[in-house]
């Protein structure tokens, strides 16, 4: 299905005035907005849609925008930029321009948004990075931590291989600061493991089909491997070493459904895997942090979002993950934990489709 498809229309949202992209105007700004009875505007600026992951992280923030408490004091919009740094800059400088309340970014690159975002800042507009982020401390940063987790993908990998063997890396979308940093954690980790050879690195852009289709274009020319590091598109990269015959040895990797459906056991094979993800409710979170910033319920500080790693034998059917959804979906769409930041239904992550009741939203402590 295009993407397109899957998304919701803006008018669900924003009503007929509010359905522009970046560069239409979004008509006389009050500020502050509830001061006066209207509802703050909040932009998303995504620099990419073209996997499955931004696609849950953007489905996510509109269904957020239809609950409560964003509802009735939030007026969002949102658009992408194809991963042009020059775009989304000029896209970023249109928005700017109208003066919003708040700018959500995920960043097609973390120095060339830096000049725009600063610009934003000095107009006294709440810029808040997720996800990518960017350098300038101009603006918030709401993430995980992109090299602890490249650094437990390659520690996992370390201990199940007792130290020795050939391990691929399936890196990113090259050029962001997450590709970068999961990479350099990793690279921390392997250089201290002598036994240990990266015998080929190459990009699944964090989308399952392109995983795959990569991954079997080069295991011909590969000799046996013994682990697995990769990004996104975990799935895709079992699906090639299954149809190709190659044992699956332990996977460190994301948080797709059908990698976490191998993990317990899925059509005779079961893999043995660490599955960490980065979860799309990055934006809902960025979304509630600045809420509460322009309330004036929360400082302007950075947010760090903890790990939620789980093994095999910690993955659960209909809980972390689901036999009834595709294995590219990003099963991590909700926080399944003890102590949950927030609980969202599938569909919110699917389409758009609001829940049912209040997003209650627990911000990290700061």
């Amino acid at each position: 299905m295009d993407v397109s498809d899957r998304l919701i229309g803006r008018r669900t949202v924003l009503g007929a005035g509010g359905a522009g992209l970046a560069g239409a105007a979004f008509g006389g700004l009050a500020r502050p907005a509830l001061a006066q009875g209207k509802k703050f505007k909040v932009v998303l600026s995504n620099s990419y849609i073209g996997n499955k992951w931004r696609l849950e992280m953007e489905n996510v923030f509109k269904a957020a925008l239809q609950m409560e408490p964003y509802k009735s004091s939030i007026e969002g919009s949102w658009f992408n930029s194809d991963n042009d740094v020059s775009k989304q800059s000029q896209q970023l400088s249109n928005v700017i321009a109208q003066r919003p309340d708040a700018i959500l970014i995920n960043a097609a690159s973390p120095t060339g948004l830096n000049g725009i975002i600063n610009q934003g800042a000095a107009r006294d507009i709440l810029m808040i990075a997720f996800d990518n982020t960017v350098t300038t401390p101009k603006c918030l940063k709401v993430n995980t931590s992109q090299s602890e987790m490249g650094r437990a993908w390659a520690d996992f990998l370390v201990k199940k291989m007792n130290g020795r063997g050939n391990v691929i890396m399936v890196t990113g979308v090259a050029g962001t600061e997450v590709d970068q940093a999961r990479i350099k954690g990793a690279e921390e980790v392997f250089e201290k493991a002598p036994g240990i050879k990266v015998v080929n690195r190459y990009t699944g852009m964090w989308d399952s089909s392109t995983a795959e289709r990569n991954t079997a274009a080069i295991l011909p020319s590969l000799p046996q491997i013994d682990g697995i590091w990769c990004q996104g598109g975990t799935d895709g990269v079992i699906k090639a070493f299954i149809s190709a015959n190659r044992p699956v040895p332990p996977v460190a990797g994301e948080a797709e459904n059908g990698f976490r459906r191998f993990m317990v056991g899925y059509n005779g094979q079961k893999v043995d895997g660490l599955s960490i993800g980065q979860p799309p409710y990055l934006s809902v979170i960025s979304l509630e942090l600045a809420r509460r910033i322009l309330i004036g319920q929360h400082p302007k500080q950075d947010l760090l979002v903890p790990l939620a790693p789980l093994t095999s034998d910690q993955v659960k059917l209909g809980e972390t993950a689901f036999a009834d959804q595709p294995d590219s979906f990003f099963a991590d769409f909700t926080d399944g934990g003890d102590h949950p930041i927030l609980k969202l239904c599938v569909t919110a992550a699917l389409d758009g489709t609001p829940c049912s009741g209040r997003l209650d939203v627990n911000l990290p402590a700061v």
